[in-house]
């Protein structure tokens, strides 16, 4: 008994001990950076648009008066936050050398988002040939900021640039159709280019892994549709980190509806069978496919006349799970329709927005790529970009290339005139029997695999929940490689570098026991065993054989003909289905292994698809939810675009 006490007495010791220790411990603090405090003044005004609506608008002008500054402009969907002139953000502009440098920076919410009037709407329509002053767009608005800034804001020297990352690199595009001639300089950088293939939709597939990211831009902000300056939405929050498991147990999509029932005082308990209280929910499940909603909001088909007096630098990320198709293909169609305009790209081993960060090691999920490669966009690109045309004589001889690309499989970045490289070709390989990636075509035979809707592939191993995907896009795929329901093609080590320069296309002959299908289409560098493991990488995983997945893309079969008519597939009926992937600049190097990854199921990633057609798969039944049997036919190839 006093043994026992004894030790109790010691144990309550040394418990005291080790409060008193805690609470004399002292966490270092952070000193405050102060610098845009110190150097800019700020002002928040509300810019009356044509049609009377107010947008709420920062401006942050260096104290130092004794010249005049170009203003570099970013309109925002999520906030010029902090709200109140004696509030200031710790960083502004692009990066911190152009802040340093001295520029006015301005940011406005956009239209119908937090403080600025008028009612948002997601990915807004652009009207062409506007009659009246009631026709507004992001345009229109861009153009009435761009028209005040210059005639108000002192020390303004008449030159204005535009940017942003993602949804803000969307408004940026917007800015450069109808521009107001004091616009000089736009630099879309990750911009969303159409949501039914950006961020929640490849190619018809709806992205479930974008699930959280609805209510963001569905929720109706209260009061009447009032400005606000704090966060009116909620994210959903699920019951579990597995998010695999989560959605696989939820089962059909509409089983998710509750998620977005807010019953807000603005908003009626009772509501139409299926509708929920989110705009953009209703939007997703209501337009299944690329019909005249999508058409109308989708930006690329209107860049045909970008005013030539407005110089564009487009940027991306090789690696960017979110916007990838938005940035290529607003540079491609500059390029194609506006000849003679100042147009280029800069794409770098970023996942989304990972340029404007400053970190020494540029790392994506496990793979580590160099040292300093964002802070060498931010000093050698972007900030030579907008001081060119901004500050210099804006002349087409920046001292830029048309195209500053990096080479992810050697780790180095080049400069092309044009993109793809003018010696750039196609060529072709197929998918043979025995695993095999080959050169020529061999005997056409049909390799089977069965598509379980109660295992599905996933598109990571990691168990997790995540607001939007990114670490995905250089996972080791060994995972997959070793499922019976992934198809693996791949060639012998190879004897040269082989470098892709450009996109990429999957020429799929395909066959399923069932009337739909997804069918996914995955670009891997395989690495030779001897390859040494970086310092990031994951503890349960090593750089020996590593799969490093270059690119991917999925096609909703019911799309393969038309995104706006899908069809059904005819049971075990051969079928063609084609899937363009986007570009790629990576070199496999000597001694690696060119592998393709085929599969029906990406979990979830993208939602699980019944593979028996229905009209509309947010209204599928479980019932509608079949295993079936897919075949893949060994005429299939991959046409890649191979820099010689």
């Amino acid at each position: 008994m006093k043994s026992s006490v004894r030790i109790l007495l010691l144990s309550l010791g040394f418990l005291f001990v080790a409060v008193s220790c805690k609470k004399t411990v002292k966490t270092e603090e952070q000193p405050v950076d102060t610098y845009v405090a110190d150097h800019y003044t700020k002002k928040e005004v509300d810019i009356v648009m044509r049609d009377g609506v107010k947008l709420h608008t920062t401006i942050y002008s260096p104290k130092d008066t004794s010249q005049k500054y170009p203003i570099l402009m970013q309109r925002t969907p999520y906030s010029s936050r902090p709200y109140g002139e004696g509030n200031f953000r710790t960083k502004i502009g692009p990066n911190e050398i152009l802040m340093k440098e001295g520029n006015i920076i301005v940011y406005q919410d956009v239209r119908g988002r937090w403080l600025s009037e008028g009612h948002y709407e997601n990915m807004r329509a652009y009207i062409p040939n506007k009659t009246s002053n009631d026709q507004v767009d992001e345009s229109s608005d861009t153009y009435d900021t761009i028209d005040w800034l210059v005639n108000n804001v002192e020390n303004n020297n008449g030159n204005v640039g535009v940017w942003g990352i993602s949804y803000p690199g969307f408004y940026a595009t917007y800015a450069t159709i109808d521009a107001h001639p004091a616009l000089k300089a736009a630099s879309p950088q990750a911009c969303i280019g159409d949501f039914f293939f950006d961020d929640f939709h490849h190619n018809g597939a709806y992205l479930l892994s974008y699930f959280r990211a609805t209510s963001l831009f569905g929720t109706p902000r209260p009061n009447g549709d009032q400005p606000i300056d704090t966060a009116w939405y909620t994210l959903p929050e699920l019951p579990t980190q597995d998010q695999y498991q989560f959605f696989l147990d939820a089962g059909p999509l509409k089983n998710l509806d509750h998620f977005f029932e807010y019953d807000t005082a603005d908003t009626p308990t009772m509501r139409p069978e299926g509708v929920t209280d989110d705009y953009f929910w209703n939007e997703l499940k209501d337009h299944p496919n690329y019909d005249a909603m999508w058409q109308s909001k989708g930006l690329i088909q209107h860049l045909k006349d970008v005013k030539s007096s407005v110089a564009t630098m487009i940027v991306g990320g090789w690696f960017d799970a979110e916007d990838l198709s938005g940035p290529l293909e607003t540079y491609k169609n500059i390029e194609k329709y506006n000849k003679g305009n100042y147009n280029t790209m800069v794409f770098g081993p970023w996942d989304h927005g990972g340029w404007a960060r400053t970190v020494d090691r540029n790392v994506v999920g496990n793979y580590y790529f160099g040292d300093s490669i964002s802070l060498f966009f931010q000093k050698k690109i972007e900030t030579k970009f907008f001081n060119h045309f901004l500050k210099g004589d804006g002349s087409p001889n920046s001292g830029l290339p048309e195209a500053y690309v990096f080479d992810t499989g050697r780790k180095e970045w080049k400069q092309y005139d044009t993109w793809p490289p003018t010696n750039a070709s196609k060529q072709t390989m197929y998918l043979s029997e025995d695993q095999e990636l080959t050169s020529q075509p061999k005997s056409t035979t049909g390799i089977q695999f069965i598509s379980d809707i109660k295992k599905p592939v996933p598109y990571s191993e990691d168990i997790k929940t995540v607001f939007t995907p990114r670490k995905y896009m250089t996972d080791d795929q060994r995972f997959a490689a070793r499922r019976s329901d992934v198809l693996v093609f791949e060639t012998e080590p190879l004897a040269e570098d082989l470098t892709l320069a450009g996109d990429i296309l999957a020429n799929l002959k395909v066959a399923t026991t069932g009337t739909a299908a997804d069918w996914i289409v995955k670009v891997i560098d395989v690495h030779p065993a001897d390859t040494e493991t970086n310092e990031e990488m994951q503890d349960h995983l090593k750089m020996s054989n590593y799969h490093l997945m270059v690119r991917s893309e999925v096609m909703r079969g019911r799309f393969r003909n038309s995104f706006s008519d899908p069809e059904p597939f005819v049971p075990n009926q051969k079928t063609e289905v084609d899937i363009k992937l986007q570009d790629v600049f990576h070199t496999f190097k000597k001694g690696h292994r060119l592998q393709v990854q085929v599969q029906s199921t990406w979990f979830p990633l993208i939602d699980l698809n019944p593979q028996t057609y229905v009209d509309n798969i947010f209204n599928a039944d479980e019932s509608d939810f079949k295993t079936q049997t897919h075949t893949v036919f060994t005429d299939s190839n991959i046409e890649f675009t191979v820099l010689k």
